[in-house]
């Protein structure tokens, strides 16, 4: 038995280099955001020019602009940072079951003004730009706060634009691809997920520049966070569509400090 356990051992490994090499294969990560890291400074001020405790009406680009090095949105209106945890939001923070929104995501009305996100970027030579995105209404810890008394479910809508100059912008001009999200109607203090993965065919960009643009089309006030983008050889690379089952997860995340052991003895030694 002992001689057999290094052998399944060194399969097991080999197994795990050769489906990794295959998952990263045709594609390339263009965007990974979760608004966990305001740049500071400035930092995160709370209430600044809201009114309200736990937004921000920062400019985007003030807390996640440069991240990564070079990248800048573009917004109409007030796209904003909300606070999702701590005493000054809502109380002592809003209610988030599955955890997913961690302590910050952005947000943006659907009434009174048309705001907009724009994230642009170059695909280069690759046919397919893919994103990854989780949405839920919400309300504000306000008088008046921007939430729709029907408790609408919030709709949005991703369109991806061609991009010729590369500029960053909003979005205009030529349509890639297109679609919608609908999320639930959450209680006003509570988070409630929706996870949404898009795909859009970019052999008709000009030359690889597009500009994903983000619009919250009904609900009152939503938030979104976890952004994932990709270009890609095949629709959706490098987005994961559905979970990794536990004892998947388990066999990988074993074989991942298996690998990550060995980087640090070989560090040390170095």
């Amino acid at each position: 038995m002992k001689r057999i356990f290094p052998a399944l051992r060194l399969s097991l490994l080999a197994a795990a280099i050769s489906l990794a090499g295959a998952a990263n294969a045709g594609f390339v990560t263009l965007y990974d955001q979760d608004f966990e890291t305001p740049n500071t400074p400035p930092g995160f001020s709370n209430g600044y020019g809201s009114g309200y405790r736990d937004v921000s009406q920062q400019q985007v680009n003030d807390l996640y602009g440069n991240q990564p090095a070079g990248f800048a949105f573009a917004q109409a209106y007030t796209v904003e940072t909300v606070l999702l945890r701590g005493t000054r939001a809502f109380g002592t923070g809003y209610s988030d079951p599955t955890g997913k929104g961690g302590n910050y995501a952005a947000g943006m009305l659907s009434t009174t003004q048309s705001d907009l996100l724009g994230l642009s970027f170059n695909v280069g030579a690759y046919g397919f730009f893919n994103f990854a995105i989780d949405v839920s209404s919400l309300g504000l810890d306000g008088i008046g706060g921007p939430f729709a008394n029907d408790h609408t479910a919030p709709r949005f809508r991703f369109t991806l634009y061609d991009n010729p100059t590369g500029a960053p912008n909003t979005g205009s001009g030529a349509i890639l691809g297109q679609g919608e999200l609908l999320g639930t109607s959450s209680a006003i203090n509570t988070l409630d997920w929706t996870h949404g993965v898009f795909s859009f065919d970019t052999s008709g960009a000009t030359n690889g520049n597009v500009t994903l643009q983000l619009d919250l089309l009904e609900g009152g006030y939503a938030v979104f966070d976890n952004f994932l983008i990709t270009a890609s050889d095949e629709a959706g690379g490098g987005i994961p569509a559905v979970p990794v089952p536990a004892a998947l997860w388990l066999f990988g995340s074993g074989l991942l400090g298996l690998f990550g052991a060995s980087s640090i003895r070989k560090a040390k030694s170095a």
